[in-house]
């Protein structure tokens, strides 16, 4: 038996109960893992919510590092004793030991410790396919990030630096604001307090931003459109304030592109996966980018995690402890 987290209903964060469940042994293909350390993002709160659809009862999350304990037939990616991580699905990290695809799971790297490879994978590998699958970044561009302080922003923020690219961030209080530039940002707007296309304008001399990276959804949506330059790209990878509502083709000026792109198409092929995580791996290990964990939670205290994470104050990645 091991303990586990459940769904039978979505909801608010009550919904999730810590349970015992029987594993056992892999089938084909897949590997059984005993948790160290699992991502808590965002995006688990839109399953539990039900925001994205999935059978019921369930378990939940995405992201988590440990140790494989057992493999089943057929498995080549990954042998008894490797260390691991993992942050695409199946839904069901939040548990001290569970089996899964072994295509899902990269070794990690000896200076990689498993509480780190947790809070980075998901975000990590976010940042890697925003800056050089969805828009290829370039040395010298100006680029506007919202939300600078949370979990994926921090990264980015570096990451940009790295790149040398100018980023405008944006942060809901003057305290995430200057952590945003303490990671990296040149210039932070207060989007609650401040017009942010008219800022944007400001900084960028009237010639605004190629791309903006949107993970807020509806709060910051139409700002962001307006801060785009001509033949820019507004990309839109969360909903962090609720989904973006529906909205007419005019919306994009005529000369405007609009892509909604996730992980997990990224990701569906292992040889982008291994590829995208080494890039990853290469940053941190460089000392480029640092992954900042500034919560820690038992997987016992799950729904104060949930809250905390709903209320946006929590600032940098955050982890559960099996």
């Amino acid at each position: 038996m091991t303990k586990a987290i459940r769904i039978a209903e979505t909801g608010g964060p009550e919904v999730m109960k810590l349970v015992d469940i029987e594993v056992g042994a892999p089938g084909p293909g897949e590997a059984q893992v005993r948790n160290h350390a699992l991502g808590l993002n965002y995006i688990d709160t839109y399953y539990r919510s039900g925001l994205y659809p999935m059978p019921l009862p369930a378990g939940i999350g995405l992201e988590g590092a440990g140790v494989v304990t057992a493999v089943g037939a057929g498995v080549t990616e990954v042998k008894v004793g490797d260390r691991v991580a993992y942050c695409g699905g199946p839904v069901g990290a939040y548990a001290e030991l569970r089996n899964m695809p072994a295509a899902v799971l990269v070794k990690l790297p000896k200076k990689v410790d498993f509480e780190t490879a947790a809070a980075m994978m998901l975000k990590g590998l976010t940042v890697q396919y925003l800056f050089r699958r969805t828009y290829k970044l370039q040395k010298g561009q100006t680029i506007l990030f919202h939300a600078a302080a949370g979990g994926v922003g921090l990264i980015a923020m570096q990451w940009a630096k790295a790149l040398g690219v100018t980023v405008i961030g944006t942060a809901g209080s003057e305290e995430k604001a200057a952590l945003a530039k303490k990671f990296g940002a040149d210039h932070v707007i207060l989007y609650r307090k401040e017009n942010v296309p008219e800022r944007v304008r400001e900084i960028t001399r009237g010639a605004m931003v190629p791309v903006v990276y949107d993970g807020v959804g509806k709060d910051t949506f139409q700002a962001s459109i307006d801060s785009l330059q001509p033949f820019g790209l507004m990309v839109s990878f969360g909903n962090a304030s609720g989904p973006v509502p529906p909205i007419p083709l005019t919306v994009l000026k005529g000369s405007l592109y609009l892509c909604r792109p996730g992980l997990m198409p990224h990701t569906a092929k292992r040889e982008n996966l291994v590829e995208m995580a080494a890039d990853l791996f290469r940053m941190v290990g460089s000392g480029k980018v640092k992954i900042e964990i500034d919560q820690r939670y038992a997987l016992a205290d799950v729904v104060k995690a949930h809250k905390d994470l709903e209320s946006r104050k929590n600032t940098g990645s955050s982890i559960l402890l099996p």
